[in-house]
């Protein structure tokens, strides 16, 4: 018999973070207590945090989850996140589901992923009725999936499975005419009836920004067309360059795309924002703002390193020379501005790992105690929390949206 989920988030103790943290490189562990001094001091002089994420791990490691504390904490003021975070998080954040073959169900190869399988979401009772107000459910169809054979997984929710699937793409095009009439972008409407352990409903529950970069725009499905379509590119530009601009400290967290941060239409530094301040427009600068970035991929650190010792980056675009030759390694968009900042620091390793033992230093400074700490993926303590999002932290609520607009 399985093992009950827990009700309450298992505690990750001092001496679980202590373990985690002596596996750590130590660069990595002098990096992690630089930054954790750096995000310290800004809190104590009441200064913002803002904090960029990717999807896959940080849903995966429970950092999204631990983040959303974070924000109810007060130790983080800000989000920035993909579309795809949007709809895993409107769903509940993780479920677990059922791998299947399509071929068993009918389903021709060609409608069918490249493994040829199909995911049905084990749902409760309570989740079935609660999606099943919002969208129609074909249940002899989800009855045959659930008869199928397959092997069980936890996985980001509302993606491929049927039905959160389908109900969180319809739902964020049901919400998307709800945030047109609220002049609200689509994240932050759905946040009013989104899970408080969610970053979309911690941030809604403490009237602070969560919101999606243009860069990352791309993804969710229809979840990522409904946030695209809820406001202006211009506008949404514009958003994100004023959270930034308030932020006494970034950290960027497993994120494949950060140009709107490094390189956006409102940046001076190393983006494009010089003609808009020409023309009048709000601009900012990251110039003396710290950044942190968490990454596992070492060419990050070897181009910070290159530029900071030698000035590689900037000499080889006064040049107008191809960076990644001139350096001799591959080089992804973002790296050329974060490196050129001077006060930014790569942390190099995995999130599920990096996360807890950076928050839980900075959480234990402040005198803080969030209400969810993430621990590593296959670890014994990582996967019981998993399990504890799995069965806790739910999909939103469609109804308590609508509330909290007619009470606006």
């Amino acid at each position: 018999m399985a093992k009950p989920a827990p009700t309450t988030p298992p505690t990750v103790s001092q001496a679980a973070l202590k373990h985690l943290e002596s596996g750590l490189e130590p660069q990595t562990r002098r990096d992690i207590a630089s930054a954790a001094r750096l995000w310290t001091q800004v809190k104590e002089r009441g200064g913002r945090v803002v904090v960029a994420t990717g999807s896959g791990p940080n849903l995966h490691e429970g950092v999204t989850t631990m983040l959303a504390a974070c924000v109810a904490a007060g130790l983080v003021d800000g989000i920035v996140t993909s579309s795809a975070v949007v709809g895993h998080e409107m769903a509940g954040t993780l479920e677990r589901v059922r791998r299947v073959k399509g071929h068993k169900l009918g389903l021709p190869s060609e409608v069918l992923p490249s493994d040829g399988k199909v995911e049905v979401s084990l749902l409760g009772a309570r989740d079935l009725e609660l999606l099943g107000r919002d969208t129609v459910i074909d249940l002899d169809h989800y009855r045959r999936l659930l008869a199928a054979p397959g092997n069980e997984i936890i996985k980001v929710a509302g993606n491929l499975a049927y039905p959160t699937g389908l109900w969180t793409e319809r739902l964020a095009r049901r919400l998307e005419p709800l945030a047109k009439r609220a002049g609200l972008t689509l994240e932050a409407t759905a946040g009013l009836g989104a899970d408080p352990l969610t970053m979309l409903g911690a941030c809604a529950r403490r009237g602070v920004p969560c919101l999606v970069s243009v860069p990352q725009l791309v993804g969710g499905g229809q979840v990522g067309l409904a946030v695209g379509d809820s406001v202006s590119i211009s506008q949404r530009s514009g958003l994100l360059a004023e959270m930034l601009a308030k932020a006494d400290l970034i950290i960027e967290s497993g994120l494949a795309l950060a140009q709107e941060i490094h390189d956006g239409p409102f940046e001076l530094y190393t983006g494009h924002g010089l003609w808009a301040r020409h023309e009048g427009m709000p601009t900012f600068s990251l110039r003396d703002k710290p950044l942190v970035r968490i990454d596992l991929d070492p060419a990050i650190r070897r181009v910070w390193e290159m530029q900071h010792t030698s000035q590689s980056v900037a000499r080889s675009i006064d040049q107008g020379l191809p960076k990644a030759c001139q350096m001799g390694l591959a080089f992804r968009m973002e790296m050329s501005g974060f490196a050129r900042l001077p006060h930014s620091l790569p942390i190099l390793g995995d999130l599920g790992a990096v996360w807890p033992v950076l928050a839980g230093r900075v959480a234990k400074s402040l005198g803080v105690k969030p209400a969810f700490m993430c621990y590593k993926q296959g670890s014994a303590l990582g996967e019981s929390l998993r399990q504890y999002i799995v069965s806790q932290v739910r999909p939103m609520d469609p109804s308590a949206v609508v509330q909290a607009l007619n009470e606006r």
